[in-house]
Order: C-alpha cells, then structure tokens, then sequence
C-alpha cells in the first residue's frame, strides 16, 4: 500500500475503535457524549494513532495490543483541539473542515467534552486487556507525562503567554518541543510498549528521535500553510497566529527557508529509522507529511 492508503486504512480501523469507545448513551448526557463524538469523528489524519499501530507493528507486536493506545493518544489529541479553539484561548471557528465545539454546541459543552475525551483517554490505556499490568501502567505514565503540565499543557501555556511578545528561536522551539512534539513522541513510545519493548530499549529511543524530528518538522510546514493556504483547504481558519500576534517559524524563516529547515529534520528523522529493518513506511511518511498541502 502507498502512504496514503496505509493512513487511511489505520484510521479506518481507529474510528472503529474510537466509536466503541464512546457508544455507551445516556438520556442524561446526550449532548456531552454528541460533542465528544462530534469532533472525535470528524475527518482527519490520525498521524498520532499511526505512529502507535506502525511502530507496534515494525517491532513485531499485534495491531490489538496497540489500538487501545492509538484510540487514546486521538483522545488526548481530539480534546487539545477542542480546548485549543475556545474563545479563553484561540477562539477558532473552523476545525477539520466544520465549525468548532463551542460554535457546534455551546462554549460549556465543549469543556466538558474536552474534559471527558481526557478522562475517557485514560480508562482507555488502563483497560488494554492485549498487554500486561505492567505496560498499562508504563503507557498511563508516559501519556500524562506528554499531556500534562510539562508537555502538551505546558507548550499551550507559553504559546498563550507568548502572545504578543517577541519569543527567542530557542524558546519557540522548546514550546513546540511540549506543545506538538510531546504527543507525537509518545505515540511511538506507545507503539513501542505495546510491541514489547521497554522505554529505554534502544529501538524504543529511535522511534522516539524518529517522532520529535517529524513533529517538529510538522509544526514548521502548519506555519507555512498558515500564511500560504486557505482555510477550505487546511479545514481550519488561516491567518490566526498573526491576528494572535504569536511568535512562529516565520518570525525567524522566510517560506524557502522555513520548508528547508523542516526538510533537515525530515533527513534527520529518517536516518534515526536507517538501520531498522523494514522502515519503509516511515521514510514514506516523514516525506509525506513534509510534502502535506493541508
């Protein structure tokens, strides 16, 4: 299969999971549990689920052991989104081509589903019946740790705090490192945990530097489609880091430059695969994601 229908074959397969998961109804908490579907569903990449199911794969695992784990990371994801768009921080309308939570339902709504998504994540790494005790705590680990106050939560607190003021390069890159890179990083931890592997393994740390080079790579070709694309083609508003007067690649990088530097860290991902075997779809996809036009 080609990249893309590898991508969309696993996503297939996590928005099965991820409907499984939030199928339980109650009368009492239809519209939470619509809101959470609502943008949980709705079309996208699911690069974060990917990286957990191929790196599972690569090293010799089963799909089952890591499909649990690739429908929380998306959770974890779904919810920054929706948390991301609220009027208390980007106060975004559009997100994966429809209007956002809060705009969808109402600004209450949203929180609470965003919240649910984040507990629900949990339950659902804690409940992989296909690895051991031992992994289902190790994976609880390793995902607050990259959600949490010194990762994903801590990068949205300095790029709000950094609206409006002039960031050093280095601070931009340590606040992308925790924002973005984190929850991708640990999405091929995952993958790598729930093929057996210990955190420390060497294969583990590869899939790891393979992660934060594309993530951060991701992150400097969204800068660039920021200011060179449309919102119908990205599915989300354009513009909205200049209009926050956010410090981004382009602060420092022309586009020319900006897409050469994301194109090193592609190199440099793809070499931290080239001594395993069967890495393929990896150098596929860094090349992929580099080459996005949304």
């Amino acid at each position: 299969m080609t990249v893309k229908e590898r991508l969309i074959s696993n996503a297939a397969l996590v928005e099965e999971a991820l409907r499984k998961y939030t199928e339980k109804d109650d009368p009492d908490f239809h519209e939470e549990l619509e809101a959470e579907r609502y943008s949980l569903l709705s079309k996208a990449k699911r690069i974060r689920p990917t990286l957990v199911l191929e790196f599972c794969r690569l090293f010799g695992g089963e799909s089952r052991a890591a499909l649990p784990f690739a429908a929380a990371v998306e959770m974890v994801h779904t919810y920054s989104l929706i948390h991301d768009d609220l009027p208390c921080m980007d106060n975004d309308d559009l997100r994966r081509g429809r209007p956002t939570c809060h705009k969808a339902f109402d600004e209450a709504t949203a929180l609470l589903a965003g919240d649910g998504l984040l507990t629900r994540a949990f339950e659902t790494v804690a409940g992989n019946q296909w690895v051991s005790a031992t992994v289902r705590c190790e994976a609880v680990l390793a995902l607050s740790q990259a959600a949490g106050s010194f990762g994903m939560i801590g990068g949205q607190v300095m790029d709000l705090a950094g609206e409006g003021k002039s960031l050093t390069l280095e601070s931009l890159l340590k606040l992308h490192s925790r924002k973005t890179g984190d929850l991708i990083a640990v999405s091929a931890k995952l993958g790598c945990l729930a093929a057996g592997l210990s955190h420390d393994d060497a294969k583990t740390q590869k899939a790891i530097e393979y992660a934060r080079h594309i993530g951060l790579a991701f992150q400097i070709v969204d800068d660039v489609l920021d200011v060179t694309s449309d919102a119908k083609t990205l599915g989300k508003t354009v513009g909205s880091d200049v209009k926050s007067q956010k410090t981004t690649f382009l602060t420092f990088y022309d586009v020319d430059n900006a897409m050469a530097y994301a194109a090193d860290l592609t190199a440099r991902a793809k070499e931290a695969l080239s001594n395993v075997k069967d890495n393929t779809f990896f150098l596929e996809l860094a090349d992929h994601l580099l080459n996005r036009k949304n």
